[in-house]
């Protein structure tokens, strides 16, 4: 966690309202860029970023097309695009088929963020009708980065964090409370070894 860089969320069905929970509860000094995987389709508008970059400490928006990751931000993948981002570190909106008839994938996005940041990643995977964000989390995990699940008996779907349970040994499998305390506990730490308190 001390090494960390980025801070990935992903999930489909039943994990709006637990990613919507989150990033309300972050800090305004949170430390880490957060990037937001969710299946939504483009057919539906969202307000989802508006709403929250209203109400949040931190920016909340729509990732785009040559921005450049930023720490106090909070990036959504558009509806119908994957989200990769390029060793210089912004992002690529990029419009390959989906995968798992996802697009967004989690998948793509966990594993480009992952051939970046290296072992420097955390990320959770939650509520989510299908086995999307798996081998994302293996991969970021092979790569030493530390990776987390909803346990799924509190997911209102279990199907991705069970997929993702039998695909790795996930580090961490987190009751709803634990997924808030831990995310507090990465500004605590990151933020204690930023001003020499540690």
């Amino acid at each position: 966690m001390r090494e960390a860089k980025v801070l990935l969320l992903g999930c489909s069905a039943g994990g709006f309202g637990l990613v919507y929970d989150l990033v309300l509860g972050l800090p305004e000094d949170f430390p880490l860029p957060v990037i937001v995987i969710i299946h939504r389709s483009k057919k539906y508008r969202s307000s989802m970023e508006e709403l929250l970059d209203s109400k949040s400490r931190i920016s909340v928006k729509l990732a785009e097309d040559k921005e450049q990751i930023k720490k106090g931000f909070v990036y959504f993948a558009p509806p119908d695009y994957h989200l990769l981002l390029e060793p210089e570190g912004f992002f690529t909106l990029d419009t390959s088929e989906p995968v798992m008839y996802c697009r967004p994938s989690i998948d793509v996005t966990f594993q480009s963020v992952a051939d970046v940041y290296q072992e420097n990643v955390i990320a959770l995977l939650f509520s989510g009708a299908n086995a999307d964000g798996a081998d994302g989390l293996a991969y970021i995990q092979a790569k030493k980065g530390l990776v987390g699940v909803q346990n799924p008996e509190a997911a209102e779907v279990r199907t991705m964090p069970d997929a993702a349970i039998g695909r790795c040994q996930v580090d961490m499998i987190l009751s709803n409370s634990e997924i808030f305390s831990f995310i507090g506990s990465i500004a605590t730490v990151l933020n204690s070894v930023k001003d020499g308190k540690d």
